[in-house]
């Protein structure tokens, strides 16, 4: 079950008209976005749009320069961030583990919030079993005794999910969760995230990706950042359109939906166009 924290009436995210200037730089230029719980957000759009900066804005990791965040209803500023992060799951799939444990191992790691194990600390019953649960969730149960080094990418990216989730978060944001993945490994974490989107109703995800293709059906939200402009915000059906992505993108593409999935086609250009 998702745990209940401080302020659990309200959005779980708020951000007001955020900027964030670095030397000369303005990285975000009046960001604002509100996330309930429950609701699945893409943040979508091309490299340098500052995606990942949001996110770790969001995430607690980085203050904005000018403007409001609140996360879990608590303002950036006013709060121990140290503490607010225990509330929330982070998933970067570049992980720097330092040693070679097992992945259940490296799930338990993430009610101590480290990458290793720590000293003269050990699960309670309760907590191995969660761990156990979420590793079974996550489809990785059968490698749960497998070293890290041997375990594949998208086999990695599933158990840094549930990781994520062993502190029962309300919050969880991916960066970019399906970065080397194959097909086949991309299919699996999609389906994973699915699968956790249903067991976890009240659970709010940002997923970060410039793929359209790597967005679960579940997705219920979308935000196109261009130059560090919001472009678009609304529910997914109204702003995964062709016209708002291809200005998003700065390039022409068809954007069509099968079966819940959303995927980016090329305008074609006629043959004698193209051999001209």
């Amino acid at each position: 079950m998702v745990s209940s924290t401080p302020a659990d009436a309200g959005p779980v995210l708020l951000a007001r008209d955020v900027d964030l200037v670095r030397g000369s730089s303005r990285l975000l230029d009046s960001v604002s976005l509100r996330v309930e719980q429950g609701e699945h957000w893409a943040l979508l759009g091309p490299n340098g749009a500052g995606k990942s900066t949001l996110l770790g804005i969001l995430g607690a990791r980085t203050h904005p320069t000018r403007g409001e965040v609140y996360v879990l209803g608590r303002r950036l500023g006013r709060v121990d961030v140290r503490e607010l992060r225990s509330y929330l799951g982070h998933v970067d799939p570049r992980h720097p583990l330092q040693s070679p444990l097992t992945l259940r191992e490296v799930v338990l790691t993430g009610l101590t919030g480290t990458t290793g194990l720590v000293p003269r600390w050990a699960p309670t019953a309760a907590q191995e079993t969660e761990a156990d649960r979420l590793v079974a969730l996550l489809g990785v149960d059968h490698r749960s005794s497998d070293r890290w080094p041997t375990l594949s990418q998208g086999e990695r990216g599933r158990a840094l999910i549930a990781r994520a989730l062993m502190p029962a978060p309300r919050l969880l944001l991916l960066d970019e969760p399906a970065t080397g993945l194959d097909l086949a490994a991309r299919e699996q974490l999609l389906t994973a995230l699915d699968v956790l989107r249903r067991e976890h109703p009240t659970l709010a995800t940002v997923l970060v990706t410039h793929h359209l293709e790597e967005l679960p059906p579940s997705t219920t939200h979308a935000y196109l950042l261009r130059d560090g402009r919001c472009l678009a915000a609304g529910p997914a059906s109204s702003v995964l359109t062709t016209d708002l992505v291809s200005d998003c993108f700065g390039h022409p593409v068809r954007i069509v939906r099968d079966d819940g999935r959303w995927a980016a086609r090329a305008h074609r250009i006629p043959l004698a166009a193209a051999g001209r």
